[in-house]
């Protein structure tokens, strides 16, 4: 059993590499990570939009929210 992993720290971690932000409506978000807040918000470099797994647009840099 492993033990719980702190969020912030870990997506810390993440900024600067590529991540997918799958959103709970089943939208999915391809980018770089530029940074994160105390609030979980992803702001996404080079982002690319995907809906049920196909590329539905490029849209450079977003904020997930």
């Amino acid at each position: 059993m492993s033990l719980p992993l702190n969020p912030k720290p870990f997506l810390n971690g993440l900024t600067g590499k590529p991540v997918m932000v799958k959103l709970k409506w089943g939208m999915e978000y391809k980018g770089y990570l530029v940074s994160v807040d105390s609030y979980m918000n992803m702001q996404l470099a080079n982002s690319e939009e995907y809906v049920d797994g196909a590329l539905a647009d490029h849209l450079g840099e977003v904020l997930v929210r």
